[in-house]
């Protein structure tokens, strides 16, 4: 692999011999994709070094076309023999394969003509030195709150991609990104009363990350808050998402607005483009072009050009997300989110998605509530995205007169998502810390349930 952000042709030259390799071999058309990757992790726990791992990985994946039957085929092997053989194998494939009459790579038009520089990648790779002092001193802080019992260990890793797609459209597109991540997972009690934390921080280049310490201090100091738990009984209450489970609440909005979702009629929110889905004044967008983004791209999987969106203005929704094939299935332009793997066809994805803040602090969001929940873990996957179903285990604080109170644990959230999305109310504390990110969020009229 190399080690200068502006040297991709190797990539690029290969997937242009392959292109042309599946030409020959009697494909109408074709797109590829190669990955590079290295990663290093390292581990302690108790003092002592758990692990320390490194790998590297190259693969790569074709999709040929025959008329309107496609099919994909991958290898990590270059050899020009199996590459060879791999194009002939696959334009067999695609001549059996059934027919889709919205298959097909995207139109020259359609392409993006700009690559633009969005800072995704710190080739530096750390030294493994490096890594093993991460994961100590965010061990060692979080050993160091008192309350703290024991710990799961301190960890750190560190990866480095190059993606390079090209298409016989005429898309050619090559782009790096690393990532650099610390972490920390403590355990406070004993025996059935042990309750068990985490903190962590991941982003783009190393400069941004938490430091260990910091990192470390916050999971001790969640655990030791989490102690002695209380049960709790039913009613209807605000719920008050933390900051960093809020995202999840967006995430679920994703998937019911997914192209293919919306394609196959297996949406609640199928029927509500143009309608108001939230209160006034919420906003929820989408920016592929983030700089230092943790899920920002210069260009999707089909080569087309990203942009930000906004799937949610003053409450309205305003679109699906949406690669070619759900496109044209739904008649209507792609949004350029498809996503990509090298023995998979593309689907549509979010990138940078966010619900906008509001203009209250988390203090003063909870600051009327008489009795509620605020919620720091869940616990099971019950959402139902046909339906709008939604129950979840949680553990969290109970409210009490606009305060947190107590702890409450072996409890479980009901809703309906639909609901949920109109009695949504943001906080102003939106932080990126992951690839969908809210700030806390408040929800009134859920259910709360004890175990």
């Amino acid at each position: 692999m190399t080690s200068t952000p502006t040297d991709s042709s190797d990539l690029l030259n290969f997937l242009d011999d392959l292109l042309k390799s599946a030409k020959a071999a009697g494909a109408e058309a074709a797109d590829a994709i190669a990955v590079e990757s290295r990663s290093l992790s390292a581990a302690q726990r108790l003092g002592q070094p758990e692990r320390m791992e490194r790998s590297e990985s190259q693969d790569l994946g074709l999709r040929v076309f025959v008329g309107k039957r496609q099919a994909i085929v991958s290898t990590s092997d270059r050899n020009p023999d199996t590459i060879r053989e791999l194009t002939e194998r696959a334009v067999a494939m695609a001549r059996v394969a059934p027919e889709d009459s919205f298959a097909g790579i995207a139109d020259p038009e359609q392409v993006a003509r700009e690559i633009p520089d969005l800072d995704l990648c710190d080739w530096e790779e750390p030294a493994a030195e490096v890594m093993i002092e991460r994961a100590r001193l965010a061990e060692e802080a979080a050993l160091a709150v008192e309350g703290v019992t024991n710990s799961e260990g301190g960890a750190a890793g560190w990866g480095l991609s190059r993606i390079a797609l090209m298409a016989t459209n005429g898309f050619a597109g090559a782009y790096a990104r690393s990532s650099h991540s610390v972490s920390a997972v403590a355990l406070a009690g004993s025996g059935t009363g042990m309750e068990r934390d985490y903190d962590y921080s991941s982003v783009v280049h190393g400069s941004d990350l938490d430091s260990p310490e910091e990192i470390g201090r916050r999971a001790g100091e969640r655990v030791v808050r989490r102690l002695n738990p209380r049960k709790t009984g039913t009613a209807r209450v605000p719920v008050v998402f933390e900051q960093r489970l809020a995202g999840g609440l967006v995430r679920h909005f994703a998937g019911a607005i997914n192209g293919a979702a919306i394609a196959r009629g297996t949406s609640f929110l199928k029927d509500k483009l143009g309608q108001k889905i939230f209160a006034d004044g919420i906003s929820i967008v989408d920016d592929p072009l983030r700089r230092r983004g943790l899920a920002s791209k210069p260009f999707d999987g089909e080569g087309i050009a990203g942009q930000k969106r906004s799937f949610v203005a003053d409450g309205v929704l305003q679109g699906w997300f949406l690669d070619l094939h759900s496109a044209r299935h739904l008649g209507i332009e792609t949004t350029g989110h498809a996503a990509r793997g090298t023995s998979s066809p593309p689907s549509p994805s979010p990138t940078n998605l966010y619900l906008e803040p509001g203009s209250v602090s988390p203090e003063e969001l909870m600051a009327d509530i008489e009795q509620g929940l605020f919620v720091t873990e869940l616990i099971g996957m019950g959402v139902n995205l046909v339906t709008g179903d939604y129950s979840r285990g949680a553990a969290g604080f109970w409210i009490e007169n606009g305060k947190i109170a107590y702890p409450v644990s072996e409890i479980t959230i009901a809703g309906s998502l639909k609901d949920m999305f109109m009695a949504l109310v943001p906080a102003n504390d939106l932080v990126f810390r992951a690839g969908t990110n809210a700030p806390t969020t408040r929800i009134d009229g859920m259910t709360v349930a004890g175990q």
